[in-house]
This record gives structure tokens, C-alpha cells and sequence, in this order.
């Protein structure tokens, strides 16, 4: 009967190449119209056909995980992009429409996330060993989207002109006092405070992330500047020139999203400027993929702009700037997986095979979600006051015409 099934779900969803399919029983199938030949697939275990038609997403991920899906020639790259492409065009599908229709009915109590909740999501993910981050991160440890502002710049490159990028929006003065929200291993903090004079308080939830940090303000010096304090956002006393935030609000939840605003606009001083930078989908509301809520990011929500937006207008905060990041991200994880794939038998000696075949399933179906799937990166830039804001992006972007009048002035 599965079989049945699984042969019927298959001939609908490859719209486009085509894939060669071995079954539990050794028999092989093709579906899809060609020309392009996507890596074939060997499903070795039959419960796990019967698990793709109740939870596709979590059936692939934990099939590949577990060895029980086995890729041609271990091509992930390949798989991901006959995947991705074909879930796109099969969107609205009935069988598609009926297996996300649970992830849709639960997505508001599995983003709950009161402060007991939310470290122990963050902890999932973030207290891993910091030896695994070593292996595919940058040298600063920017564990979030790089702005590669040059195609041809390297990762450390890029991730450092998105931490200029920021400091550029949120328009910094020396001893200016800057929260940052999620302030991850330390990284855009200790930028802050050395390049442009800031004062921060970085909050993170993760042990390891704020002993890293408090490690590295001591080792730079500026431990005067700079103070790292394990504990939630929402604990945070007093009121600060500027707040940035970069790769947390994924882990905020929507049913907290006005609460989240409602922070900032109280932390915030009266001429203040914030800066939020989280992924984001150009699509309408949705889920978090099953598979990555249970093993990657517990308790993650990628929102879309409508439900940002509808939660700042809730507040007296004043939208002054919103930019789209689209491939930016995509090439990020690539790096990412790469850098992963050259050193894998590091990590596989901090964990297992199992371990490493989630992390590699993880980075590669996070690119293709923003090559393919419609996930992009939002800066939105937030003010009390819509002054304390310049009028156009001149600030950003100087323009060569506007610096020759001002010299010839």
C-alpha cells in the first residue's frame, strides 16, 4: 500500500529532471520528465517510506541522518537542488497542503518561548562543542548571514563588512551605550567597542557562547568597554543609545513578537536608533521545517515581514529602514559547508558519523532554502523619533557625485 502511494506522491512531485529510485525490495523506479538527472536515491529501510508520506521533511532528514536514505555518490548539493526546485513547484499539491497541515496547527505552542523554555532551546544548539564552531566559522566566530558586498571576497571578508554594514545603521558615536541582543561568541560587540568607540552589554542564554566572549573582551582589553551577561533580553535594566540584534529574533517565537518590540522601544533612549537582523521569508506566514525544529533550531521561527511589522506597529517604534538581503545567505552556508567538509573528520572525533551527516543535511538544505524557497535576510531599522534618523542612505552609500560638490563647496 505504501509503495502504492509513495509511487503515485513521487509522479506528482517530480515536475522537473529526473530521479532514479531504489526500493526496500531492490527494485528501481524513474520519475520526472528530464533532461537533468538528479543523484539517484536508495531507500533501504520500508518504515521509512511509510514516514515520508506522514512527514516528508522529517522523513529525508532523518533517513539521511540515519543511513537509511542513501544519496548517490553522498551528492547533497545535488539532491537539495532537484529537491528544492521541485518543492516549489509543487507547493500546493493536496498531499503537500495535507502533510504541512500539522507544522501549520502547532506552530504557536512550539514557538512558546518563556525564559525557562528559551534557554534551554538555545542551549540545544548553541552549547554544542566550541570546537565544532572552529571547524566551519570564520575566525571571529559570526555565526549569521556575511555580507558580501564583492563576489569575489572571502568569507572574512564578507562577514566583516556585515558588521560594518550594521555599525554604519546604527550610526555610532563614541561612548554611545549599545545592548546587544544575542550577542552570539562576542564578535559584533568587541567590533563596536574597538572600531567605533560604543560601550556594550552583550546578553546571550548559552554558557559557552558567554564564557567565549567574556574570554575574548579580557584578551582584547576591553573588558572597560565591553561586559557579556548570561541572561535573557527581557531581564535587561535601563535604557541605551542604540540595540542591534543580529541572528536571535529566529528564536524569539511570534507569539512573543510583540513583546520583543515592546522591549526594544522601552530600552531604547528618545533619539535612539535599533538594528534587527534575522532571516526572514518573502512568502506569507508559514512553519519551521519539523526535522530542523527537532534536532537543529528548537523553538525557531523564520517570520515573514507582515508579522514583524504588524508587532511594531503596536509599539511607538518607527520603521526608518528596511533592507533585503536575497543570495547573501546562500553563499554563507556554502561556505560554511564547505569549510565543514574539508575538516568533517575533526568534527566526526568530537561526535559520531550520525552527527556529521546532520550538520552537513543541515547547512546544505538551509542554502537551498534561500537559493530556491523564498528565505532572504531583513535588516529593519527601528527609531523613537524618525529624525534620529538621516533622510536618504547617503550615509550608507556615499555618493561620488555628492563628495565632488561638497569638495568643489
Amino acid at each position: 500500500m505504501w509503495v502504492r502511494v509513495f509511487d503515485r506522491m513521487m509522479k506528482d512531485f517530480v515536475r522537473h529532471g529526473e530521479v532514479e529510485v531504489t526500493l526496500p525490495d531492490g527494485t528501481t523506479r524513474r520519475y520526472g520528465p528530464g533532461p537533468n538527472q538528479a543523484p539517484g536515491l536508495n531507500f533501504t529501510d520500508e518504515t521509512l517510506i511509510r514516514h515520508l508520506m506522514l512527514s516528508p521533511d522529517m522523513a529525508l532528514g532523518e533517513g539521511y541522518m540515519d543511513g537509511r536514505l542513501k544519496i548517490e555518490s553522498d551528492d547533497l548539493d545535488g539532491f537539495m537542488r532537484f529537491l528544492s526546485v521541485n518543492a516549489e513547484a509543487t507547493a500546493t499539491t493536496w498531499w503537500r497542503r495535507a502533510t504541512g497541515a500539522l507544522p501549520r496547527l502547532r506552530r504557536r505552542l512550539d514557538q512558546w518561548n518563556p525564559v525557562s523554555r528559551a534557554r534551554a532551546n538555545v542551549a540545544h544548539h548553541y552549547d554544542l562543542s566550541s570546537e565544532l564552531y572552529d571547524i566551519f566559522l570564520d575566525a571571529d566566530r559570526q555565526y549569521s548571514c556575511a555580507y558580501f558586498a564583492e563576489p569575489s571576497m572571502t568569507l572574512e571578508e564578507a562577514q566583516a563588512a556585515k558588521k560594518a554594514h550594521i555599525a554604519h545603521k546604527l550610526l555610532l558615536e563614541p561612548d554611545m551605550e549599545v545592548l546587544d541582543i544575542g550577542c552570539g561568541w562576542g564578535g559584533l560587540g568587541l567590533t563596536l567597542a574597538r572600531d567605533h568607540g560604543a560601550r556594550v552589554l552583550g546578553v546571550t542564554l548559552s554558557e559557552e557562547q558567554h564564557r567565549i566572549a567574556t574570554t575574548r573582551a579580557e584578551a582584547a582589553g576591553l573588558s572597560d568597554r565591553v561586559r557579556f551577561e548570561l541572561r535573557d533580553y527581557r531581564t535587561v535594566a535601563g535604557r541605551f543609545d542604540r540595540i542591534v540584534s543580529v541572528g536571535m529574533f529566529e528564536h524569539v517565537g511570534a507569539p512573543h513578537y510583540r513583546e520583543y518590540f515592546g522591549h526594544v522601544e522601552g530600552k531604547l533612549r528618545e533619539n535612539g536608533v535599533a538594528l534587527i537582523h534575522t532571516i526572514g521569508r518573502s512568502t506569507p506566514p508559514g512553519s519551521t521545517s519539523p526535522w530542523i525544529a527537532k534536532y537543529i533550531f528548537p523553538g525557531g521561527y523564520v517570520p515573514a515581514l507582515s508579522e514583524m511589522s504588524a508587532a511594531v506597529e503596536a509599539t511607538g517604534l518607527v520603521q526608518t529602514d528596511v533592507e533585503i538581503w536575497r543570495l547573501h545567505y546562500a553563499e554563507t552556508l556554502k561556505h560554511w559547508h564547505d569549510r565543514f567538509v574539508a575538516r568533517e573528520d575533526e568534527a566526526r572525533a568530537l561526535y559520531d558519523d550520525r552527527f556529521c551527516r546532520m550538520w552537513r543535511y543541515y547547512l546544505k538544505a538551509s542554502e537551498y532554502s534561500f537559493r530556491d524557497r523564498g528565505q532572504v535576510v531583513f535588516q529593519v531599522q527601528l527609531a523613537r523619533r524618525q529624525e534620529a534618523v538621516p533622510l536618504t542612505r547617503d550615509y550608507l552609500y556615499p555618493s561620488p557625485h555628492l563628495a565632488h560638490l561638497s569638495a568643489a563647496e
